[in-house]
């Protein structure tokens, strides 16, 4: 009996091809953006609230400027978990623009 496991070695990377990532399109690509900045725009306000109520002294406040760089932390910060997948707002308008799936192909109507 001759057996060749040269002939019938699958490699590894032959037998379980990477998932392909669907390609997006400029359009889709400017929607993502637009959807994450929309939502870093909501974060903003929120944790730059809840930044204040954990502020240090009273006197750090009265500092000039102080009241603008926590801002800018605070969307600094929004910006950032935006990009990361944030809280869920930008997926749901990014579900929002996509064309409605209609069952059955999308016929004529006829």
């Amino acid at each position: 009996m001759n057996i060749s496991l040269a002939s019938t070695f699958i490699p590894p990377a032959a037998a379980n091809p990477p998932a392909a990532k669907p390609v997006l399109t400029k359009n889709a690509l400017k929607n993502e953006k637009a959807a994450r900045d929309f939502e870093a725009m909501l974060l903003t306000p929120l944790l730059d609230s809840l930044q204040k109520t954990f502020a240090g002294s009273a006197e750090d406040a009265k500092t000039p400027g102080a009241s603008d760089y926590r801002l800018m932390a605070s969307g600094a910060l929004a910006q950032s978990i935006a990009a990361r997948g944030g809280i869920g707002i930008a997926q749901l308008v990014l579900d929002h623009l996509q064309p409605p799936k209609v069952p059955g192909g999308g016929g004529t109507g006829v």
